[in-house]
């Protein structure tokens, strides 16, 4: 039996984790984050892509409408995409650390928790909602096993030194979408009259084409989205198709790679630091949130009224507009971070802070019930309100999911071990079916 296999085999070193074990500081945060993630998530499930960024395409210009998108870019745009990197980071730790206790290898089930993720985060993206995140964390969880033995100073050295590359990469992609403006419309136009294009003209034209999300004017991206979310599943999982190609390939490189595998080398050192877990003074949580809050929300609020002055302009966001935010969020999620922590250390709102604990414990469950859900709401094979509620509105959606699923997740978990999602993640990865129901 080869030593992947071997990992197979049931016994206490290789079975998964019973519930007592987890840490209930992480468990908590994480139901935060998979909550906090919906409010953005929303504008991309409800209006076209570039209504998420800019206000001005659709949703409403009123000051309410807009003073939402000015809250949630402040408080959550990233913020808690940045948390739940960070949580994934710290949960190769969490798994070294209780296989190294039983003497139990754990890279081949690593492995296969990242690749049955890419694979479910694959399906998630083409057939279910084009913001899939979990392919991307697959993949770079696969990426970050390489540095599991590796200290928190190096770790947070690491980390650090991939998180600018994700600015420069972003900066060389508004240059790279300026000259496509120019050059695209002209070569689409010389396809369109009949020429024979050259070799370098269909390549730019290939570029324009898988860039289009970017590309197109506001108004000819919100009239081309309205009109195929509203239509039927085919034609949707047809339009997105592109884009969900673009997000695994070109983002990935551009992007994601630097981005979230910084975050998740930090989270690991975090985690080893024992500051994600809860293991720190009030005192320095205290000083945390300080720090965080008092960096990150002058940067962020430096990078909402930049964006407005520039009229959410695409390019101008690549080149220069998104990277105060890109620096912000780290720390304001570090506030964020430390802001649950106090809440936890100090007993306060008990009850609640028990049900995101469940959440957590769900969160996968979780994030894929928020997008079957709300594209039956909002896609034409539901019930069609695709780009027709205001920004504001929105929010109401997200208060009502968050309610049902604070008080669906301990209900659910009083009679499961796991949620489904969760469930069938583990039986793939452990290649054998878990037990899903709770002794009685």
């Amino acid at each position: 039996m080869n030593e992947a296999s071997s990992d197979l085999a049931p016994t206490a070193a290789t079975t998964p984790a019973p519930g007592s074990e987890r840490l209930v500081a992480i468990d908590t945060l994480r139901g935060v984050a998979v909550l906090g993630i919906l409010v953005m998530n929303i504008y991309a499930f409800a209006m076209p892509f570039i209504a998420y960024q800019n206000p001005l395409a659709l949703g409403g210009t009123e000051w309410y409408n807009l003073g939402t998108w000015y809250f949630t870019h402040v408080f959550f745009d990233q913020k808690f995409m940045t948390i739940f990197s960070l949580l994934f980071g710290a949960g190769l730790v969490m798994m070294g650390t209780r296989a190294d206790a039983r003497g139990a290898k754990y890279g081949g089930l690593w492995f296969r928790r990242c690749f049955w993720l890419m694979v479910i985060g694959a399906l998630h993206g083409y057939f279910i909602w084009m913001g899939d995140i979990l392919f991307h964390y697959g993949l770079m969880g696969m990426f970050v096993f390489l540095f599991r033995n590796r200290s928190p100073r190096a770790l947070i050295v690491i980390g650090c030194l991939l998180l600018p590359i994700g600015m420069l990469m972003s900066y060389g992609g508004g240059i790279y979408m300026q000259e496509l403006q120019v050059t695209g419309p002209e070569v689409l136009e010389l396809q369109e009259a009949g020429e024979e294009l050259t070799v370098e003209q269909t390549e730019i034209l290939e570029a324009w084409e898988e860039m289009a999300i970017f590309m197109k004017s506001p108004e000819q991206q919100v009239t081309e989205d309205v009109a195929a979310y509203t239509g039927g599943y085919a034609g949707i999982v047809a339009h997105r198709l592109p884009t969900v190609q673009m997000m695994q390939t070109q983002a990935t490189i551009g992007f994601i790679f630097w981005r979230v595998g910084g975050l998740m080398l930090i989270g690991m050192a975090m985690m080893k630091l024992g500051i994600i877990s809860g293991e720190r003074t009030a005192a320095w949580y205290g000083k945390m949130l300080l720090v965080g809050y008092g960096i990150g929300f002058p940067l962020v609020a430096y990078s909402a009224f930049g964006m407005q002055a520039n009229q959410w302009d695409m390019t101008w966001l690549f080149k220069i507009g998104g990277l105060p935010n890109y620096v912000a969020s780290f720390f304001v999620a570090l506030g964020h971070i430390a802001l649950v922590m106090l809440i936890v250390k100090s007993g306060a709102l008990r009850n609640l802070m028990a049900r995101f604990s469940a959440v957590g414990r769900m969160a996968f469950t979780n994030y894929l019930m928020h997008s079957i859900v709300m594209t039956t709401i909002f896609y034409g094979y539901g019930f069609g309100l695709y780009g027709q509620v205001p920004r504001a509105w929105q929010m109401g959606f997200v208060a009502a999911m968050l309610s049902f699923q604070l008080w669906l997740s301990p209900i659910w978990l009083q009679h499961f071990r796991f949620g489904p999602a969760e469930w069938a993640w583990r039986s793939l990865s452990y290649w054998k079916v878990q037990p899903l129901r709770r002794a009685t």
